[in-house]
């Protein structure tokens, strides 16, 4: 990964430029980048670039922009590099996202009540989610499987088999550790117990598991592919004071010095700041994306419990890792961050639209289907669904329990009344039976 640049300081370029900035300001060039620098907050690699495309010299035009934000910046406890105050402002863009997230994800969805999915569909799919956050985040962490094997572990209830696996489970646990305690205070004490799940037998050295590092523990973080050094943590007898700092944060306790800060952004800044700290020797990104679940859940934003954020970031690692180092070259500033974090949110949000969206159709599509056969139950009907956007697949009744949150017993008597009714047909596969499609399904296909 490419280091990014660190910003010319702009008071000794507006000194510098002194008589020129008042005829810059004028250019058309100028007030066009302006506008792509305040509706992308650009970095200043990105910046400079731009820069160039509208024929402006960038060093007197981000001397400019930076001390527009500058005035616009809000300070707050947490410390960033040189032990200075994070600071951050809410751009155009940041701000429109904070009102989609308020409509959108701290009631309903919108959806007619025709569509509306039951108590049942949302837990199911609740911990589907939570399901794909664990595989994800453990993925960004480098574990070593994949999402099709860490998936069928999760559904069958199975054993972990390796490493990477260990550590799917291991972040599946302390999301729903942290569902559970959604609303508790963050504590030091909180926080260890909270890594110990999430590196429980994945760590080279099991004594690191639920403890700060140490002055004996040399931290430096380090590109996968170059080998250079991209980031080096506060030292580890800063953090006690840090974390105290990171826990009455996240608390809102003393709002005096912090001000209101909106609940969406308090949580962006607790995950960045673990990222910053680094307050343990492995395990930190994990803690850190599951503690900004936790946040958003005590804030009441209940329906990111259906937002799998890290599978986003997995797509784009890169991206994630230049947020924090733009935040740390730039004098601090976690906009940087949370316009990445913002975009990331947004583009979750999306998808959960269009899974509802999907997910209504196929109640109207049942509702159609089954329409003369009051028998099946909901579990059924979603089932035989399934069978039918996919007649190859074979269902097991451990995979149909677990699915659907329901006991063995229960899910077998599903599973034989469907046989017994035509809808599936179930062979032995050595010491278990597997369902297929059945000539009831065969014939809703053609």
């Amino acid at each position: 990964m490419k280091l990014p640049k660190t910003p010319p300081d702009p008071y000794q370029v507006i000194h510098a430029h002194h008589g020129t900035i008042t005829d810059l300001l004028e250019t058309e060039g100028f007030q066009l980048l302006a506008r792509e620098a305040e509706n992308r907050y650009l970095s200043w690699d990105r910046f400079s670039y731009v820069a160039q495309s509208h024929g402006v010299d960038p060093e007197p035009a981000w001397a400019i922009i930076k001390l527009g934000r500058q005035s616009r910046y809000k300070r707050v406890r947490l410390k960033g590099v040189g032990n200075r105050p994070i600071r951050f402002l809410v751009s155009d863009s940041i701000q429109r996202e904070l009102m989609l997230i308020d409509q959108e994800l701290a009631g309903q969805v919108g959806a007619p009540e025709e569509g509306a999915l039951n108590a049942s569909q949302k837990e199911k799919f609740i911990v589907n989610a939570f399901r794909e956050e664990a595989i994800a985040s453990s993925m960004l962490e480098g574990a070593a499987t994949t999402r099709k094997a860490a998936k069928a572990m999760l559904t069958e209830g199975r054993s972990p088999r390796n490493r990477g696996e260990q550590m799917v489970l291991n972040n599946y646990e302390a999301i729903m550790f942290l569902r559970e305690h959604q609303n508790a205070e963050l504590t030091p004490e909180f926080l260890l117990e909270l890594h110990t799940i999430v590196t429980r037998r994945t760590l080279d050295d099991p004594s690191e598991s639920g403890r700060l590092r140490t002055t004996r523990d040399e931290i430096v973080i380090k590109d996968h592919q170059s080998g250079k050094t991209l980031y080096v943590p506060p030292p580890a007898d800063q953090l006690k004071k840090r974390l105290k700092d990171l826990c009455d944060f996240a608390n809102q306790k003393d709002a005096t010095i912090d001000g209101f800060i909106h609940p969406v952004i308090r949580a962006c800044l607790l995950h960045f700041q673990i990222g910053f700290d680094h307050p343990f020797c492995d395990g930190n990104g994990r803690t850190a994306r599951a503690l900004f679940y936790w946040l958003m859940l005590r804030n009441h934003y209940w329906l990111f419990e259906y937002l799998p954020i890290s599978r986003l970031i997995y797509r784009g690692p890169s991206k994630y890792a230049r947020a924090f180092l733009h935040t740390e070259v730039d004098e601090n500033d976690a906009t940087h961050f949370l316009v990445y974090k913002a975009n990331i949110i947004q583009r979750a949000r999306t998808e959960l639209k269009e899974y509802i969206t999907a997910k209504q159709d196929e109640i109207r599509k049942a509702r159609r289907l089954f329409a003369d056969d009051h028998s099946l139950n909901h579990r059924q009907r979603d089932l035989i669904l399934q069978a039918t956007r996919n007649p190859d697949r074979r269902f097991t009744i451990s995979e149909y329990a677990s699915q659907h949150l329901i006991q063995y017993a229960t899910a077998r008597s599903d599973l034989l009344r469907l046989e017994s009714r035509g809808y599936l047909v179930k062979v032995k596969v050595g010491k278990k039976f597997e369902f297929s499609a059945g000539a009831k399904i065969q014939e809703m296909l053609h």
